[in-house]
């Protein structure tokens, strides 16, 4: 499998429940449940409303589509990361998985998904 690296510089948002949420950029993650409204997004564009935020991600995505048949690729990428002390903050859409670490881990991380197989576009 192959992973894209993202150029963009991220932050992890938490919002008032009933926040309205800016869809326009080309990066936006939005999470809503009972209990939360959360958002993942360029660091530039950071609402100014936040409840709580962490700056400082950068990220990567599994290239192409992945088949909802398919099974383990978010767990073998993840114990890796876990195997380097390797924190990430997982998003999936209906194509494929979005992985995300810290930003001083960022390197490190690639490196070590490389070491383990995975290839880098």
């Amino acid at each position: 499998m192959e992973l894209e690296k993202l150029q963009t510089r991220f932050t992890i948002c938490k919002l008032p429940p009933d926040a309205p949420v800016d869809l326009s950029g080309r990066f936006r993650f939005v999470g809503r449940t009972d209990e939360e409204l959360s958002l993942v997004c360029p660091t530039e564009d950071a609402p100014d409303n936040t409840i709580a935020r962490e700056d400082g991600w950068r990220g990567f995505r599994i290239r192409g589509t992945l088949d909802f048949s398919l099974v383990g690729i978010l767990a073998k990428l993840s114990s890796t990361l876990a195997d380097g002390g390797i924190g990430l903050f997982a998003v999936s859409t209906y194509n494929t998985d979005y992985v995300f670490v810290k930003e001083e881990s960022f390197t490190r991380a690639l490196d070590l998904l490389s070491r383990d197989g995975w290839k880098l576009a």
